[in-house]
């Protein structure tokens, strides 16, 4: 069937799989609840009566804060028939985020999954003249919860059966479905406003390119209210993957076992932390097993993408895959036929050693604007994927290089526009439809797109000499002792940069090196510590140019996580938030070049 509006996937639903009995499943205290097509139907539109007898109208707005759960999808298709905009919110986003976000968009309704949430954001809602209530998924004592108005809907389905029927058939297209929020790496949070069109065009981008049907599963723990996995998500539901949620972000390694996905949605640290704790276990074992282990991890790491190695190589893998290999997809549910990773740059080594195991991983890339995804690699087996890159464009988006460097794409999936926000909107769309990314790239064989910076993170030293901070953040992350990174120095003689530890590993590393110590802060002191983080420098600097070199670096006790408000939802560096936090330090490090010393 043709699709024109998101909610046309639930219709097609009912034609390719209507009697599957799992088509969306929660997990709630150790338990899998699922929900079968027919489920998913009546609750959504259930919902869309319910909002309609609340007095709800095309184009209201209503704000969800939530994990990734079914009532989600329900609300989701809900709003979506009744022509109202949905505006997901990240749960981990500061207080002045919400405060901005909320009163920006003037909301109707809010709905939060937990007291947590509630408790968080309850206070900021109410002072909203728009705001008519709060809903919770959850149960919470005096708070009103969702299921109030599916019940609301069930009642008064004779009365807007027909109503709803028609409001579905005037909503085209080219009507917004929903605004996401940026992360507000930098200023406040920009609404995105996408229309039906822009996500469908990037759904119909992804089913060209993968060939997931009915019989497949996934497990979804990125955040939802991010448009990398909400795309997805739809993707799965035009062609009936059944999705599974996982419990929280602790659970997932057990989720993957329980669940045996076909394939899922990933973010290149959870992929590094899971490879570094594959490592781990394997630093665990001893003598012939010990040798072994890192034998088939070494062999993993010459494994060349996609063209395979010779036969005496291919003997050596499959010696290595029945030791070793096998384990590491029976620790993913033992059924991954691909993970798909984007949000920021993958470690080269990472897709190859993966991709040895018969783990198969293709990186891509995208942004808000463009619903997201403007390339990916291919899966292995099609040939059409470069370790290195992001891969070709997808189907019906077009990439072009600006002469400044920058990436620029233009499709149907490219945003109506930022809300409230025409001159910003301009900014980024320019005449002919080309939106410009921000980021800094390159075409590797005229057709594979490698993303070398981010534009406006890109800095200058006061030598005119310009930094690219990833490329040096994303090469001192392969190390196990590093967590994360901020590299500094935009007007100063030289580079440096902040590290935060992976505190777990050095840990570990005091342990064995008799290194006492009492608390983190202590910990990072210690001359030993530092002088070990310095060789991991050193061996980082080699393989850079002199101006690219860090200098100087600092241990920070801290861990960044979105909580606490260094990183973004999709574990992306907040740069301002961490030069302010960090100010002082910033300031010692390059105190010592302005009392004479030129830091080389």
């Amino acid at each position: 069937m043709e699709f024109t509006r998101t909610f046309d996937f639930l219709d097609n639903l009912t034609l390719i799989c209507p009697e599957k009995s799992d088509m969306l499943v929660a997990r709630e205290k150790k338990t899998w609840i699922p929900y079968s097509v027919k489920d998913y139907l009546k609750n959504a539109y259930n919902i869309s009566y319910g909002l309609m007898a609340l007095g709800l109208k095309k184009g209201d707005r209503i704000v969800s804060i939530s994990n990734n759960r079914p009532e989600w999808n329900f609300l989701d298709m809900g709003m979506a028939q009744a022509g109202i905009i949905h505006v997901p919110i990240y749960p981990t986003i500061s207080i002045e985020d919400y405060e901005y976000i909320l009163n920006h968009v003037e909301p109707s309704l809010v709905f939060v999954s937990d007291k947590q949430l509630h408790d968080k954001i309850s206070s900021i809602a109410r002072k909203i003249a728009s705001v008519k209530d709060i809903y919770s998924f959850n149960t919470i004592d005096g708070v009103r919860n969702w299921q109030e108005i599916t019940r609301l809907g069930q009642e008064n389905e004779e009365r807007f059966r027909d109503q709803l029927a028609k409001l579905k058939g005037e909503i085209t297209s080219e009507d917004p479905t929903t605004f996401i929020y940026t992360s507000g790496t930098t200023g406040n949070p920009k609404g995105v406003m996408l229309s039906h069109r822009n996500i469908l065009s990037n759904v119909e981008s992804i089913s060209r390119v993968f060939n997931f049907n009915t019989t497949h599963r996934t497990l979804s723990f990125l955040p939802i209210s991010h448009v990398f996995e909400r795309t997805i998500n739809y993707y799965f539901q035009r062609i009936g993957v059944s999705i599974y949620y996982a419990e929280n972000i602790g659970t997932i390694a057990e989720n993957l076992r329980e669940v045996k996905p076909h394939v899922f949605i990933s973010v290149p640290r959870l992929l590094e932390k899971t490879y570094d704790k594959i490592l781990a276990k394997g630093r665990e074992l001893s003598g012939i097993k010990k040798l072994i282990f890192f034998w088939a991890v070494n062999v993993g790491m010459h494994y060349k993408v996609p063209s395979g190695n010779g036969w005496l190589y291919k003997m050596k893998l499959k010696i290595a895959d029945k030791l070793v290999f096998t384990k590491w997809r029976e620790a993913l549910g033992g059924r991954v036929e691909i993970i798909v990773t984007g949000g920021a740059a993958l470690q080269p080594r990472l897709a190859i050693v993966f991709n040895a195991a018969g783990i198969p991983v293709a990186e891509g890339y995208g942004m808000t604007e463009a619903s997201p995804v403007i390339a990916t690699n291919r899966p292995p087996v099609t040939g059409e994927i470069r370790v290195g890159t992001v891969g070709p464009a997808v189907p019906g988006v077009e990439i072009r290089i600006a002469e400044d460097g920058e990436i620029l794409c233009r499709g149907d999936n490219v945003m109506c526009g930022y809300y409230k926000e025409p001159e910003l909107t301009r900014e980024v769309i320019d005449k002919e439809g080309w939106l410009h990314t921000g980021d800094i790239g390159i075409l590797v064989e005229g057709k594979y797109l490698k993303i070398t910076d981010r534009k406006k993170e890109i800095f200058k030293l006061s030598s005119g000499k310009y930094i690219a901070p990833q490329l040096i953040e994303n090469k001192l992350k392969e190390s196990d002792f590093i967590e994360q990174v901020m590299v500094i120095g935009e007007n100063q003689k030289f580079a440096s940069a902040l590290i935060s530890p992976d505190f777990q590993f050095l840990h570990k590393w005091a342990s064995i090196h008799n290194v006492d110590f009492r608390d983190n802060k202590e910990l990072i002191s210690d001359p030993r510590v530092i002088a070990r983080y310095q060789r991991v420098v050193t061996e980082m600097n080699r393989q850079l140019g002199v101006t690219d070199q860090i200098k100087r670096f600092r241990l920070v006790q801290e861990e960044w996580t979105p909580d606490t408000g260094e990183l973004s939802p999709t574990l992306k560096l907040k740069r301002k938030f961490l030069t302010k936090e960090y100010e002082d330090i910033i300031n010692e490090i390059f105190s010592i070049q302005k009392n004479g010393e030129d830091g080389d």
